[in-house]
């Protein structure tokens, strides 16, 4: 297990070492699964243990927090790792660490979702429960094969019991209708059980909240922020596949949902500058990279826009992570993320932050559920569109998807 880390950390050394803009898919994804690992890591390696409660930093400023970080922590880093996890292992060096953060996953499930463990989580105190446990129900449709089928009848029945507790949490009129439908689309999925009405709701209130030109109002009104990506377009994906999966009516939804994600995927590789920064603006800016998580999603499931080029779009996420990683303050001495958006800024945080709930970071990841042998890693490296057009290239004009 060392020689693998030392395998993979050697090869994202090589790519921080190298300035140049073409790395190739290799080393795009080596910086990636280490990110993935070294973000994860203290989050999974306590929880397995039964020690996150004691473990995970609760500063003053979170104080207020401390009884939702933990299920923050947890529930975002399982749904960012969920699709790199399902995979499963194999003989190469990324294989054996991703078997061991399988089994990480599994153990730290265990734990969250037992009621006789010390790091049981909180499902039902205050309204935040509800947005981890869909972030956590997210990470189980993710990757069913790994965290959920090996599991014994007493665990299944642990984890359903703590999704199901959090029926008594009313959503909010916003993208929080989302969080519900989630939770029900994985029990749905996994115990042939959920409870259609909350999907119903969160469908048919978006439908209505949808702006045009790709976007979704949170709620009635339009928000300057990254929550399209961060929660609303990849949510309404999944609980529509879920619904597809069971011939429910809802599924006839999915081309129209996926049109408008292409077109918002399209957008968000736009904001990605020749340097890899992008706009920092609206809500939740020290989610970091997690902005990108629907552009993300897309080419996870090869679903990008014709126009985007994947090795291109590969290029793009890589170099907002590198960008991020970089940052001096991003990672405590003990490898805990700090609040900021590039290192330590504590300003960008807000009252529903916690140190858990920075683990958000992670959706934007999720390309790694992506095979290496994928043309999305091993296609020669692309400039994406702002490199290309900085650069002078003659690039083809932008036009709004118009489509309702």
């Amino acid at each position: 297990m060392r020689l693998a880390l030392a395998i993979i950390g050697l090869l994202a050394s090589l790519c921080l070492a190298t300035e140049c803009s073409a790395q190739t898919g290799a080393e795009d994804r080596a910086f990636s699964v280490q990110t993935l690992t070294q973000v994860a890591e203290p989050v999974l390696t306590a929880l397995a243990d039964g020690k996150l409660k004691s473990a995970l930093p609760t500063h003053d400023w979170e104080a207020a927090r401390a009884h939702f970080a933990p299920l923050e922590a947890f529930g975002r880093t399982l749904a960012g790792i969920a699709p790199w996890l399902e995979l499963g292992p194999d003989d190469s060096a990324e294989g054996r660490l991703r078997a061991r953060f399988i089994d990480l996953s599994r153990r730290a499930l265990v734990h969250g979702t037992d009621p006789a463990s010390p790091d049981y989580f909180n499902f039902q105190e205050g309204s935040q429960p509800l947005v981890d446990a869909a972030f956590l129900a997210l990470g189980l449709l993710r990757a069913p094969h790994q965290l959920w089928d090996p599991l014994d009848a007493l665990q299944r029945r642990n984890l359903v019991a703590a999704l199901q507790s959090t029926r008594a949490i009313q959503p909010n009129e916003s993208n929080w209708l989302l969080f519900s439908a989630t939770v029900e689309a994985a029990l749905w999925q996994l115990t042939g059980q959920g409870n259609l009405p909350p999907i119903e709701r969160a469908v048919q209130s978006h439908q209505q909240w949808y702006l045009g030109d790709g976007t979704y109002g949170d709620g009635p009104e339009f928000h300057w922020d990254y929550y399209n990506s961060y929660v609303i377009q990849p949510m309404l994906l999944e609980v529509l596949r879920v619904c597809a999966a069971h011939s429910n009516a809802l599924g006839n939804l999915q081309p129209q949902i996926r049109a408008r994600a292409r077109r918002y995927a399209a957008v968000q590789e736009r904001m990605i500058s020749p340097e890899g920064t992008y706009p920092v603006i609206g809500r939740s800016s020290a989610y970091r990279f997690g902005a990108f998580h629907l552009l993300a999603v897309m080419a996870l499931q090869h679903q990008l826009p014709p126009e985007l080029k994947p090795a291109a779009v590969r290029g793009a996420l890589t170099a907002v992570v590198r960008r991020t990683m970089a940052a001096p303050g991003t990672l405590d001495a003990q490898g805990w993320l700090q609040v900021g958006a590039v290192g330590h800024q504590p300003s960008l945080c807000e009252g529903y932050i916690s140190t858990g709930s920075l683990y958000l970071c992670l959706f934007g990841l999720v390309e790694l559920g992506l095979p290496a042998s994928d043309p999305f890693w091993t296609a020669p490296p692309e400039p994406w569109t702002q490199k290309q057009i900085w650069s002078g290239a003659d690039v083809p004009a932008d036009h709004a998807y118009t489509k309702k």
